[in-house]
């Protein structure tokens, strides 16, 4: 259409269509840069093409957030970046009066959640769930809000009251080292990733000052201090403690230079977070003082031994296994460490104790191979555990506050991302199972924010159709059964489990439901959970034991016999402490398992976020390789799958994704009114009718909305129109709104709108090329009669021109023929009197006159013509013609060169004029003279001789000449 206005063969379909889409794309992007769009609502259509471009563009130029409606996407930049989190950027966004219209920044969260704390009004509790995948950047995320809030919320009035805080500050700062230490490893994704999930709870006073905080933890991979996969690492601590002891704690901690350790893999890797004195100083300030450092490093490195226990095979079941010979030294140096006996320790790895019977009557049965290196690394699971949360219980001891002193908290929920792995256990089931909760908490916050957007715009709609998580979650944890239940009750069953068997109640008790797959080629036994994410397979092996987390009794009271201080608190001798394994009486209280102390704490742990006004943070990683200005898409779009925004646009794009301001709407689509039978001369006349309301760009919005309703009431004509054409997808009504300041409408609608655009631009396109096809013919026509009266004129301006130069130059040429005859006329006369006169005066004296004199004056007469005659040759004559003419002038014979003689006047009788020509004419037989007027005569002669033969050779007038000459001198 538009290549057929400009006057060209219409192209391509596919080329119209792209231009169409371009336009489009120009016109919903409103001709904003991808990388100037602070928010990817703003980003229309809301696509996931849409919004991984303007990532994209927005992480190229080094703007590493973008708002995603009320959820913040942080993209990892890869690189330091120490003027993005400087004091002076905290306190101007904290100083700012409205700090959402700066750039978005993890700052602009925090200070908002600040000032809802801030609040007169009922001030409500706030929490923040960052999220996502291992390496993102969680973790870096967490600290630099706890960092913001320490800057923010701190600013008491007097000195003492500064100090305080200051000092309240420096330990919830001071707690993150020592976390990070105990709590996260190298892993293949990150370097620093956190092997357990944590609640920050950043408590303030009535005066909105940082009183106190307390730390909640979920899920410690306790698992990773016996066993490390490929590649990967053990916890900080370890690495810390080998690496940054001195000397004497080499000595004292049994930790010799090069030692090697069979759960320290890795260690020649150097990594910044391998700062031994960091995490000491950091201890120090929340009250951990060196002594008990010390022991707390002891018990670790106790630990490290008691991993290269390796045990070997016993031929006699009977007989418990012993330790290989190389392992020895590490069973002394291990229950040197853990204060324990040495043989106490051995045995109660060897052997297992069994209570059966009502009188609870004690057997003792060897173990094998396997179960020793079981119970050897359950020992130190236990011991590392219970060191984890007796660290935690020491951070909330010196950072919280009294109950008294503070009455609102904002809380900082850093979890796992969701994960999925090629072995997949009980850990990534848990992990997933606490992102599905938070997923369903997300998508319920989101749709409670889309329905106000649309209640302020006042829409009455609601969703209707979404993609709900809740078939999954009832798969997981469903009543009356569920994977949880199911794995649950294999643990209360005193059987020996069977992935196999697992396998085959789990895919047979919930067949029914959607979410449930299995994999029929794989040989492992597993099932598959698909999430809102992705489905996972799970593998059942070893499922329902880390389920059990089965902690032997006789492991207890070992550790309960030990003599470290550290260790005598961590496991006290209490009568009143029941265990699990010992139930009081008859009586058989359910198994605690890991799946329902798990469940617990994430059903509080949800009330707690129900109970407050959350915000999310989606850390998002560009790329797994670590490189800065990497951005590739197809790793962001399975991390924003992971995160739930993929879900977000999801739900957008089943209400109205895309939202267009009224003035914007007007503007594209105010040609659509000339479809309308009132507004338009004829149904399908693209001239408006001269009733129809006149629009501006700055018209005001009570000027719109007439228009608007113009608009709307073509809708109509153009589905009648999708009709006739055949698509029947189009000619469906499509939902569409219109709000206070927007417009709300489907893809669909949009479309629709665009194909009723496109037929009246199309029908003016028609109109314009006729009105410019009849306005060139007419141009043209004119200017072919003017060019017409152009030529003749200028054809007879020519003729006129060339007229008068003829005449001019016949003038010419006649005024100076007549002036050049005139002057030879009297030339000739006035030498021929002069001749004679002088002839007959010295007549008699002639006789005295010399010879030669005489001879030489009679060749100048004689020679003249000759000269005359020369000088007025064509130039084209030959050489024989100008031989004739020199030899009629010299009265030459013509003969041979040798015989030529001249001959004077006194050789002759009579007396000879300069007239007295030899008898006969000699004519010239010249080409066309180069002089342009040369050859035509001025006026009509008599005679047929013309040019020089005119005066040379007129015999009649020469003889008539010479007649009287003679007759005067007689």
């Amino acid at each position: 259409m538009l290549q057929q206005v400009n006057g060209h063969n219409p192209g391509s379909d596919g080329q119209a269509r792209e231009y169409l889409r371009e336009d489009l794309q120009e016109f919903l992007g409103g001709e904003v840069l991808l990388y100037k769009l602070d928010d990817l609502t703003r980003v229309n259509p809301v696509t996931l093409e849409t919004v991984l471009r303007c990532l994209q563009a927005r992480y190229m130029a080094d703007t590493f957030y973008t708002n995603a409606g009320c959820t913040l996407v942080a993209l990892n930049p890869f690189k330091p970046v120490p003027q993005l989190y400087s004091p002076e950027l905290m306190r101007e966004y904290h100083a700012a009066p409205q700090p959402q219209k700066l750039k978005p920044h993890v700052f602009t969260v925090g200070e908002q959640t600040y000032r809802n704390v801030k609040s007169l009004i009922e001030p409500v509790n706030q929490s923040i769930v960052v999220s996502g995948e291992s390496g993102a950047g969680k973790t870096w995320t967490s600290r630099c809000l706890m960092k913001f809030y320490a800057v923010v919320a701190a600013s008491p009035a007097s000195w003492e009251s500064h100090k305080i805080a200051e000092r309240i500050e420096q330990r919830i700062l001071n707690s993150n080292p020592v976390m990070e230490a105990f709590g996260n490893a190298c892993t293949l994704r990150n370097n620093n990733s956190s092997r357990f999930g944590k609640f920050i709870q950043l408590q303030l006073n009535r005066a909105q000052q940082m009183t106190g905080a307390a730390v909640q933890t979920y899920l410690l991979e306790k698992t990773r201090v016996a066993c490390q996969a490929s590649s990967e690492r053990n916890f900080h601590i370890f690495y810390q403690i080998c690496k940054g002891a001195s000397e004497d704690e080499r000595l004292q901690w049994h930790l010799p230079e090069g030692a090697a350790f069979s759960w320290l893999p890795n260690p020649e890797r150097s990594l910044e977070e391998d700062c031994f004195e960091v995490t000491r100083e950091a201890m120090l300030h929340l009250g951990i003082d060196t002594p008990t450092q010390n022991n707390i490093f002891k018990v670790l490195a106790g630990l490290l031994y008691l991993g290269n226990i390796q045990f070997a095979a016993s031929e006699d079941e009977a007989q418990p296994c012993q330790p290989m010979d190389d392992a020895k030294y590490s069973v002394r140096t291990a229950a040197s460490l853990l204060g324990l006996p040495e043989d106490v320790l051995l045995e109660m790895v060897q052997i297992r104790t069994i209570r059966a019977g009502r009188q609870q009557q004690v057997f003792r049965k060897p173990c094998a191979r396997a179960e020793c290196d079981t119970r050897r690394d359950c020992l130190a699971k236990l011991i590392y555990a219970r060191l984890f949360d007796w660290l935690v219980s020491v951070i909330n001891s010196s950072i919280c506050a009294d109950t008294d002193s503070w009455t609102t908290f904002i809380g900082l929920l850093d979890v796992y991302g969701f994960e999925s792995f090629p072995d997949n256990s009980l850990e990534q089931l848990c992990i997933n199972y606490a992102n599905e909760k938070l997923q369903q908490h997300f998508v319920s916050h989101y749709l409670r924010a889309q329905q106000e957007e649309y209640a302020v715009e006042g829409l009455e709609w609601s969703f209707i159709n979404y993609q709900d998580n809740q078939p999954c979650l009832d798969l997981i944890e469903g009543s009356p059964i569920s994977i949880c239940s199911l794995i649950n009750e294999e643990c209360r069953l005193n059987r020996p489990s069977s992935a196999a068997q697992l396998q085959t109640r789990i895919e047979t008790a919930l067949a029914g439901s959607p979410c449930l797959g299995h994999n029929k080629l794989s040989r492992e036994p597993s099932f598959i959970v698909v999430h809102y994410a992705g489905p996972v397979r799970y593998h059942t092996a070893g499922l329902v034991e880390k389920n059990k987390d089965p902690i032997p009794p006789e492991l207890t009271r070992l550790l309960q016999q030990s003599q470290d201080p550290l260790l005598m608190g961590l496991f006290p001798t209490n009568p009143k402490e029941k265990t699990q394994e010992e139930p009081p009486g008859q009586s058989r209280a359910p198994v605690l398992t890991v799946v329902s102390k798990f469940k617990a704490s994430l059903e509080q742990l949800l009330q707690v976020l129900h109970s407050t006004t959350p915000h999310y943070i989606r850390c998002i990683k560009p790329n797994s390789q670590g490189q800065a200005q990497t951005f590739l898409q197809e790793e962001v779009l399975s991390q924003l799958e992971a995160c739930g925004l993929v879900e977000t646009i999801h739900i957008s794009a089943a209400g109205f994704p895309i939202r267009v301001s009224h003035r914007n709407f007007v503007e594209r689509y105010k040609l659509l009114r000339r479809l309308h039978p009132r507004t338009s001369s004829g149904p399908d006349s693209p001239y408006p009718a001269k009733g129809l309301p006149e629009w501006c760009p700055h018209s005001e919005e009570a000027t719109l909305e007439p228009l608007i309703q113009d608009i709307l009431h073509t809708l109509p004509v153009l589905t009648q129109a999708a009709a006739i054409t055949g698509d029947s997808a189009e000619a469906m009504p499509a939902p569409m709104h219109c709000g206070r300041t927007k417009v709300f409408m489907t893809d669909s609608m949009l479309e629709l709108l665009e194909c009723g655009r496109a037929r009246v631009l199309e029908q003016c396109a028609r109109c314009i090329q006729g009105g410019w096809r009849r306005h060139r013919h007419r141009e043209q026509e004119r200017q072919r009669r003017a060019v017409m009266l152009i030529q003749a004129a200028i054809r007879s301006w020519l003729t006129r021109k060339h007229i008068q130069r003829l005449h001019a130059a016949a003038t010419v040429i006649k005024r100076a023929w007549q002036k050049w005859r005139i002057r030879m006329a009297c030339l000739a006369a006035k030498e021929l009197d002069g001749v004679e006169e002088k002839h007959f005066s010295q007549v008699p004296c002639s006789l005295s006159t010399s010879p030669l004199q005489t001879r030489l004056l009679e060749a100048i007469i004689r020679l003249w013509p000759l000269g005359l005659v020369l000088a007025n040759t064509a130039m084209g004559v030959g050489s024989f013609q100008r031989k004739l003419v020199v030899w009629a002038c010299l009265q030459l014979p013509r003969g041979s060169p040798s015989s030529y003689t001249v001959q004077t006047a006194q050789d002759q009788a009579g007396v000879t004029s300069i007239r007295a020509l030899p008898q006969g004419s000699i004519k010239f037989h010249c080409r066309k003279s180069p002089l342009r007027y040369a050859d035509i005569c001025p006026e009509p002669s008599p005679y047929s001789i013309t040019g020089f033969n005119q005066i040379l050779l007129e015999r009649h007038r020469l003889i008539h000449v010479t007649s009287s000459a003679f007759t005067g001198l007689g």
